[in-house]
């Protein structure tokens, strides 16, 4: 597919999204997601860890317990985003730059393959918050697509970016959004995918983080219901950079 704009989610085709830690598909992508389950399109959602990680002082007991946390809240959260074919890659939480990306590109490629997939999401190379997982789970992508096109399928690829016209930037610095690293800013012209939620759509995507408790309510609680959801409320897509 080409790397046209557009503003109609059907022509993205189907779909496979892959990110590296439960709640990564709801921040980038949630409103995205569901429109396009609500308009027909197939989606596929990888996740490479249980995000057993997520605090780092936890015991291995904890950890485990953690995991089979996150992994009830994601199963819930893609409910209420209405996807229903969903692939744990199963890669440590906090240690996917370190595993050779060639097995798991290998695994993505095949994925790519047997669902015909037309659009893939994921992170640019910046990881959007700069995360090592986020940044390595890019790489594996970018070299999977390169893969899969051998058996002649070739997705567009598009990257979450943020705007040049940031929502809340006193709640990424309070909270240390990006303390390892600054997204891909993009202007509104190099912006093929950009969707305001409002209403049932907004609240929907909401839901969704909400169902990941251990992710969100801390947030929530600190910020406000109004300033989250405002915060969530637009989603950025744009090609890879050339170069």
């Amino acid at each position: 597919m080409t790397a046209d704009r557009t503003t109609d989610v059907t022509a993205l085709g189907t779909v496979l999204g892959v990110w590296a830690h439960p709640d990564d598909e709801t921040y980038l992508a949630g409103g995205l997601l569901a429109a396009l389950r609500d308009a027909g399109n197939r989606v596929v959602c990888v996740t490479a860890t249980r995000g057993e990680a997520a605090d780092p002082s936890a015991t291995a007991g904890e950890r485990i317990a953690l995991a089979a946390l996150r992994t009830r809240e994601l199963e819930a959260a893609l409910s209420i985003l209405g996807v229903a074919e969903h692939h744990w890659l199963d890669h440590p939480d906090g240690g996917c730059s370190a595993l050779d990306p060639v097995r798991p590109a290998r695994h993505l490629a095949r994925l790519i393959e047997a669902v015909r997939v037309d659009t893939v999401l994921t992170f640019g190379p910046d990881g959007f918050t700069g995360h090592p997982d986020h940044r390595a789970v890019s790489a594996w992508t970018d070299l999977a697509v390169r893969l899969a096109t051998g058996a002649g399928v070739v997705p567009r690829v598009l990257h979450a970016v943020a705007s040049d016209h940031p929502v809340d930037p006193g709640l990424d610095a309070d909270f240390g959004v990006f303390d390892l690293g600054q997204p891909r800013v993009c202007a509104d012209e190099d912006v093929l995918v950009r969707l305001p939620l409002t209403g049932e759509a907004l609240d929907r995507k909401v839901a969704a983080l909400l169902a990941q408790e251990s992710q969100t309510s801390a947030l929530v609680a600190a910020v406000g219901a109004d300033r989250f959801r405002a915060w969530v409320a637009t989603e950025h897509w744009a090609a890879p950079e050339v170069g």
